[in-house]
């Protein structure tokens, strides 16, 4: 290239950065003056001490602008400068995060050293187009029998695993991510207390990382932070997916992401709606998980989203809206622990939406059966208890009675435990007799 052409170039070009400065600050936003951003821009704001601190544009006014902090702000004073950074919210992604343990912004936690790529990816994207999403036509095996047989999930689709807590979620969630046929696995553990990410990945995945990127959030992070880590984990996914590769993507929680823009949305001044939820961590829910699925011409994200429900109340409003926008539901019942089966599994609250489309007709004829003598024993259970059930009144919760203890031992699995899809399927057929 001419050098006349560089010069031209360079005059053309705006090189000079422009700073602003703190006016204000409170526990949760910072005030910043003299520049012109726009929402959900990132301003960088250097410190006293020559740190930087990444913040997003959260509210603009007519002089001035705030902040939510990425960290926290005990550090910055008025009059600290700011300025905005042109690359936006992006995150570095390749290859060398498979089997690492990193934050939202894709710094190491695990002490391997930094991630460095030339690829970025931006963390905030549009959902998939809905005419350019491929049809969920193939079975995703999970090696968890309940599921492979009774809510056999597809390739592509969305599901949410429904629980209270200390109910099994964190051990079902490392099953799935063991036992799943799945090239990439990427796990967002999302407001977690910090002593359980050692543990589920020492005790739930066996400490065995391969093919699999942990992205973490922990309890102490800030709102901020512990919102996009979640957001930061369906991009590394969607990384994945676009070299046509298929992901499992695991993410616990969803209560604690919404409650995370809860906090958000309440400091900006949103109206509080059902049990203090603003409207916005409803609609972030969408946001969120309509990025995952099959895309035609690319790789595909099946999905599995942990829901806490306080109480083991189904009615809650992020559970509520977490289903209708889920293509299905696992839920975990504290009544099958008291029986002794895990995964406690209630399959008769649980449903997959594109079950029948991916199983052929004797698999789907079996596991109707199965739920319908699962149903008759829970129907008639207390007659039967108390002896006021004579067989002979009822062929079919006869067999039922007979089969009982062959269904309860197939809905056990211990969490080492990998079944193959074509055996799980034999073993329901045979206790239906289809």
């Amino acid at each position: 290239m001419k050098f006349e052409s560089i010069k031209k170039r360079l005059k053309e070009s705006d090189i000079v950065i422009r700073f602003g400065q703190i006016e204000n600050i409170n526990a949760s936003n910072i005030e910043i003056t003299g520049l012109s951003p726009s929402i959900g821009d990132i301003i960088k704001i250097i410190t006293s001490s020559g740190q930087e601190r990444l913040s997003m544009v959260t509210e603009l006014k007519k002089s001035s602008f705030f902040v939510s902090p990425f960290g926290f702000v005990e550090g910055l004073k008025i009059g600290d400068k700011a300025y905005i950074d042109e690359e936006g919210l992006s995150i570095p992604v390749s290859d060398a995060l498979l089997g690492r343990v990193v934050d939202p912004l894709m710094r190491a936690k695990d002490g391997k050293g930094d991630i460095v790529s030339n690829i970025k990816m931006p963390i905030i994207k549009e959902p998939i187009d809905a005419m350019k999403r491929g049809l969920i036509e193939e079975k995703f095996s999970v090696g968890v029998k309940t599921i492979d047989a009774l809510l056999t999930t597809g390739t592509g689709q969305k599901v949410g695993i429904f629980a209270g807590s200390g109910v099994g979620k964190s051990t079902l969630m490392g099953m799935i991510v063991r036992g799943a046929q799945a090239p990439v696995k990427v796990v967002a553990l999302i407001g977690e207390r910090g002593r359980e990410i050692p543990e589920f990945i020492a005790k739930n995945l066996g400490g065995d990382l391969k093919d699999t990127v942990i992205v973490v959030a922990t309890s102490d992070d800030s709102s901020l932070m512990r919102k996009y880590g979640a957001f930061s984990a369906m991009s590394v996914a969607e990384y994945f997916k676009e070299q046509g590769r298929d992901v499992l993507f695991i993410m616990d929680s969803v209560t604690r992401f919404a409650m995370a823009q809860r906090e958000i949305g309440l400091t900006l001044g949103e109206p509080p709606t059902t049990k203090g939820y603003p409207p916005s961590a409803l609609t972030i829910l969408a946001q969120l998980m309509e990025r995952a699925g099959k895309e035609e011409g690319k790789g595909s994200i099946t999905a599995f989203f942990t829901v806490l429900i306080e109480g083991d109340d189904m009615s809650d409003p992020i559970a509520d809206q977490s289903r209708s926008i889920l293509d299905g539901h696992i839920v975990l019942s504290r009544e099958m622990t008291d029986f002794g089966i895990y995964p406690p599994i209630n399959i008769l609250n649980s449903a997959s939406r594109v079950m029948n489309d991916v199983i052929d007709q004797k698999h789907k004829a079996a596991a109707m059966k199965f739920k319908r003598m699962f149903s008759l024993l829970k129907e008639n259970e207390v007659l039967i208890r108390i002896g006021a059930y004579s067989k002979g009144n009822d062929p079919q919760l006869d067999e039922a009675i007979d089969k009982k203890e062959q269904m309860e031992e197939f809905m056990k699995q211990n969490p080492g435990e990998y079944i193959d899809f074509e055996e799980t399927k034999k073993l329901l057929i045979n206790i239906s007799n289809v």
